[in-house]
């Protein structure tokens, strides 16, 4: 049963948000994300564990992602440890779920469900090693445990494709082909286009999607988070300044 008292009910899905910037906005992200919804777990992994974070999600601790390409490799590689149900949702504080009530059953029928891709002008984009288009990706999404954990158990080299090691793409394209092989499943764009939205395509139009990412076109009103509060950075110095006092060094 998936509604309890006006709850959706995700047991086998945790809430994860993976960062080391705009932590702030992250948490705010994954709060809204989880109005209306129980998750069976929430994790915030990150490198250090903010005094803000709630009760209501647990702390992960990674190393510092000092840039895109450190968010790739522990996405591929080192998710697997923090997850302890069969699904994962992603979000990030620009991607985050805004219509619980758009929840679809179809949502759990995949290993990885993400917004669509737009058809690209060229013909290497979104393409997988057969030049296959690939319409499915975006990092904002749910994945399946077993995908989490198979970059690093199949040993997967941590190669570019076309010059970027974006995650999406090295899962969705690059390496689908591998996948599928081991009997996974990426959406198709059919039940993409109702799960979340990034690029405003055709498809897409007259659609209310479970999440989203980015604020572009129709994605415009949902909400911004910006900054960390005052009175927070405030407290955050002061709590530096008495740990870091001659003796305690």
């Amino acid at each position: 049963m998936r509604w309890k008292d006006g709850r959706l009910q995700l047991p086998e899905v945790t809430l994860m948000a993976v960062t080391s910037v705009k932590v702030w906005e992250t948490v705010c992200a994954m709060r809204y994300s989880m109005r209306g919804i129980d998750f069976g777990d929430c994790v915030l992994v990150s490198h250090k564990k903010p005094l803000y974070l709630p009760g209501t999600i647990r702390f992960a601790k990674t190393d510092r992602l000092k840039n895109i390409d450190d968010f790739n490799y522990q996405m591929l590689y080192e998710m697997g440890k923090f997850v302890h149900t069969d699904f994962v949702m992603l979000v990030h504080y620009d991607g985050f779920v805004v219509h619980p009530e758009m929840w679809q059953e179809a949502f759990l029928e995949y290993d990885y469900i993400g917004a669509p891709w737009p058809v690209p002008n060229d013909d290497f984009t979104y393409r997988d090693i057969h030049g296959n288009l690939c319409r499915v990706g975006n990092s904002v999404g749910i994945r399946s445990k077993r995908l989490l954990e198979f970059p690093k158990a199949a040993g997967l080299p941590f190669e570019a494709d076309h010059g970027y090691f974006h995650e999406d793409g090295f899962l969705c394209c690059k390496n689908r082909h591998l996948l599928e092989a081991a009997g996974m499943r990426i959406a198709p764009l059919e039940v993409a286009k109702y799960f979340s939205h990034e690029t405003m395509i055709p498809e897409i139009e007259g659609i209310t999607p479970f999440a989203f990412h980015k604020w572009a076109g129709t994605n415009a009103g949902y909400p911004k988070f910006k900054g960390t509060p005052r009175l927070l950075l405030l407290i955050n110095r002061r709590v530096k300044r008495l740990f870091s006092g001659p003796d305690r060094q």
